[in-house]
Formats: structure tokens, sequence, C-alpha cells
């Protein structure tokens, strides 16, 4: 015997799992899928079945910054594409914010994940101190390439700079 009324709960159920799935979930499931990381860039999903937030590690291979080790936590908000991802780095600056242009103002849904996370590492290879949100170390940059490089280096060690303790990263 068929039990229509169960196929009707069932066919139910399917299209129920089929719109709890947002717009910016299957951007970031896109987005996931064409991503074309350099090696030095490994991402780590703590629970596959949530794309919406994932861990980075950025290790540059070159620049001031080669041989530390970079941990970023992403947040991908239901707004997304229309917004960019939320990205928290409390090495960048001493309240955990990250300047990155196209998390800001040139921020443009056309731009995807791949496009923020070469981003991030553009930072480690490039440092800019026209747009500082560490503005000691911006004028340090500024001033002195090679103190600032110096600088960099003492704190990847885990150094201590104008009283702040900088967490070992190589």
């Amino acid at each position: 015997m068929i039990n229509l009324w169960s196929q009707r709960k069932e066919a139910d159920d399917v299209r129920k799992k089929r719109q709890k799935i947002s717009p910016a979930q299957l951007r970031v499931q896109k987005d996931v899928t064409e991503l074309a990381l350099p090696s030095t860039m490994q991402t780590a999903f703590p629970d596959p079945t949530d794309l919406m937030h994932f861990a980075l590690t950025i290790s540059p291979d070159e620049g001031m910054y080669r041989g530390g080790a970079f941990q970023f936590s992403i947040s991908v908000g239901q707004n997304y594409p229309h917004e960019p991802p939320k990205i928290y780095h409390p090495n960048l600056d001493l309240d955990g914010n990250v300047c990155l242009n196209i998390l800001r103002e040139e921020w443009n849904p056309i731009l995807n994940l791949n496009s923020v996370l070469v981003g991030l590492q553009f930072l480690f290879l490039d440092p800019n101190p026209d747009d500082p949100l560490n503005k000691e170390a911006a004028e340090d940059l500024r001033r002195d390439r090679a103190r600032f490089a110096a600088n960099v280096r003492r704190s990847l060690m885990g150094g201590t700079m104008q009283g702040i303790s900088y967490d070992r990263v190589m």
C-alpha cells in the first residue's frame, strides 16, 4: 500500500531544506569551490557544514613578514556579497582591526572570497603606511624602512616594543 501522506511529508521536508539555504550561503559555496590560493595560504573549516565561518592561515614566504604564520578568523554575514566578510586578526592593530580597502569603501559585490584572502596576504607583502591603523608602525615604515623591518622581526619572535608584548608567530 502506498501512503500518499508520507510521500507528501517527505517532499515538504526536502522543500524546507532547500529554502533554508540563503543567497549568501549559495554565494559562499560558489566562492569556496573557486578558491585558488597559493601554498602560503591555508583555509580550515572547523565545521564542514558551516562555510560561513572559517579560519585562514597566511605564512608569507617573502618580504619582512617571511616565516611568520598569521591566523585569521573569517565570518561571512547573511548580506554577503553586498557587504564584505568580517575578519578578525589581532596582530594587525592592537584592537583586532584589519585595514584593507576592499573590506571598506572599495567593496563591490563582484569581489569574492578569493579577492579578500589574496588582499590579506598582500598586506604582509607590501605594508601601506598611507592608510594605517597602527600609526606608530606606519611612521616607523615611512622614516626608516630598515628599523621597521627589524621591529617586524622582533614582533614575529614574540618581542616587546613600546611596552607591548607580541605573540610569537614564528
